[in-house]
């Protein structure tokens, strides 16, 4: 009971934390603040994060995708490329949509906090090592062309990345009917292309 507490506590914190920041920018908010918002004593939100910086850091843990992503590599690959690449693509946009505040504020603050990129960026490299892992494997499988897995895992992330950061920011050609066609149609090329 005491650790649903805990943990009703810390989700709370970490969702005022964003929305402040994402309002005000980081240096624009004070721990003081973000615990008032949601209702606890400053020291309440020491307890749980000891600073600013560390709160920023669960935030980025709690709703980034790296072990969201872990666990469809690990048990809903079904080894068809199309299928996978599908999967892969349609729920890393599912979850960057839902965290768009969190990634706009991120973008935002970037380099404003030290050592917050690196930070951050352990998730995309760690959906570049599954997706390196994955192309490998259908390599060996015979099931793709012989390429460099890891610049195929590249150019797939950032081909998903670019489409993200667009629909984030409210690209016209990305609003919701013609965003799905647009994945779908560019998942069938990017398989298309490395299909034996």
């Amino acid at each position: 009971m005491a650790s649903n507490r805990k943990q009703e506590t810390s989700e709370k914190i970490i969702t005022v934390a964003i929305d402040l920041f994402s309002k005000n920018g980081y240096n624009g908010v004070t721990t003081e603040e973000i615990a008032k918002e949601a209702g606890f004593s400053e020291k309440t939100l020491f307890r749980h994060f000891q600073s600013k910086q560390n709160l920023l850091e669960k935030a980025i843990d709690r709703y980034h995708y790296g072990e969201e992503m872990r666990s469809i590599f690990e048990s809903k690959l079904v080894w068809n490329l199309k299928d996978d690449l599908d999967l892969i693509s349609q729920n890393y946009h599912r979850i960057m949509h839902q965290n768009r505040k969190l990634l706009k504020m991120l973008m935002k603050i970037g380099e404003n906090v030290p050592g917050l990129h690196q930070y951050s960026h352990r998730h995309p490299e760690l959906l570049k090592e599954f997706l390196t892992n994955y192309f490998e494997e259908m390599k060996n499988r015979k099931k793709i062309i012989p390429i460099d897995a890891e610049k195929m895992a590249i150019t797939f992330l950032y081909m998903n990345f670019g489409f993200a950061h667009a629909r984030m920011n409210g690209d016209s050609a990305f609003v919701e009917g013609e965003f799905e066609k647009l994945l779908n149609d560019s998942v069938a090329l990017f398989t298309r292309g490395l299909t034996l």
